[in-house]
């Protein structure tokens, strides 16, 4: 266990790190994903075509490409965009967009493909007197969303975007090419140094399943918490 001490002998402090690096860039592509999922839930429930096919067009394609594809799309295409907006102003040298910017995007995006399909499909899910309710009270349409329609849409997306949260966790292990250190660039660095790649990456698969555990416990007490009534925070 010498290899996980922490100081100059072993790797915990780095990994330690490396994990806090994790988690921040998996809530942070969570919350871009839930962004992206406000956005484009009602282009796919609108009943104009053309705003149908750009909801459409997102969730497919995005879900259809290969993710480290993706990330390697933003980290080198969003590279060679900017500099090419510098160049028109005569700055010609090599820009490199910070890691955590760009992979956190990046899975944000792919998060917020799948998250669209779960929002999607617990709306309609929810029953349809609600939605006529609200017209009957002349409800206005933000008042319809974020009082009426938002919190059952949660209560009944909340399963589902807890395997959305495990595909964004795991995901997080691709940005390592961007050369962001989180857990697998990390075990690959110890595993390079010591050439002990078993042990490291095993306790990486480690870190993971801790991971996995410890927000599915979160996530399940969240759920029994709001099927209890949308305002349990107060009590």
């Amino acid at each position: 266990m010498e290899l996980l001490s922490f100081g100059k002998t072993g790797w915990g402090d780095e990994l330690l790190i490396a994990t806090m690096m994790t988690i921040a860039v998996s809530i942070t592509a969570m919350l871009i994903g839930f962004l992206f999922a406000l956005i484009f839930t009602p282009l796919k429930l609108s009943k104009s075509k053309f705003l149908n096919l750009i909801g459409n067009s997102y969730t497919t394609v995005i879900r259809g490409v290969p993710e480290l594809l993706v990330i390697y799309l933003f980290f080198f295409g969003g590279s060679g965009a900017v500099m090419y907006v510098a160049s028109i102003f005569g700055y010609n040298e090599y820009i490199e967009i910070n890691a955590f910017i760009t992979g956190s995007f990046a899975i944000g995006i792919i998060s917020g493909a799948y998250s669209t399909e779960v929002f999607r499909g617990a709306i309609q899910s929810i029953d349809k007197g609600q939605f006529e309710a609200s017209k009957v009270l002349g409800l206005k349409k933000p008042v319809h969303f974020f009082k009426v329609i938002m919190p059952q849409m949660l209560r009944l997306a909340i399963p589902n975007l807890s395997n959305v949260w495990q595909i964004t966790l795991k995901d997080t292990s691709l940005i390592s090419v961007t050369g962001l250190v989180e857990i697998m660039r990390q075990s690959y660095i110890a595993a390079g140094s010591t050439r002990d790649p078993l042990f490291f990456y095993s306790f990486a698969a480690v870190l993971y399943l801790l991971l996995t555990y410890f927000s599915m416990k979160l996530i399940n007490n969240l759920e029994a918490r709001y099927n209890r009534g949308y305002w349990w925070i107060l009590n």
